[in-house]
């Protein structure tokens, strides 16, 4: 018996794509995850939610697919969020400098010099 160490599913309402991530994203589980997000991360008219309740672990890949869709969002001017972060994920996004582009899992709209980093992340 093989147990998949990701899942994600999609549940739309026709005003919000809400993304739940379970196990763990690495960079084996980044395609499948960035499949899912592909079809949703350009609709301006929806608001996008990531949800991280059941997600117990995140490398630099997924944070940089992460990072890519905050990106995307506030460059079409977007709704996004990240919700129910893990406090051990939470803390890896401290460190990792991402933790500021969110408050109570808000994307937050001061971007301070992200608009003139031009890295492609991914």
């Amino acid at each position: 018996m093989h147990i998949r160490k990701f899942t994600v599913y999609k549940q739309s309402n026709g005003k919000e794509n809400i993304i739940y991530l379970s196990g763990e994203l690495d960079l084996s589980a980044a395609p499948e995850l960035a499949a899912v997000l592909d079809s949703v991360v350009t609709q301006g008219d929806q608001h996008l939610t990531l949800d991280l309740k059941e997600l117990r672990y995140i490398d630099s890949t997924g944070i940089g697919i992460l990072v890519c869709v905050l990106k995307v969002r506030a460059a079409i001017g977007a709704a996004f969020s990240i919700q129910h972060i893990p406090s051990r994920i939470q803390r890896l996004f401290e460190i990792t400098g991402v933790a500021r582009y969110f408050v109570n899992g808000e994307l937050q709209t001061d971007n301070q010099g992200k608009a003139e980093r031009k890295e492609e992340i991914i």
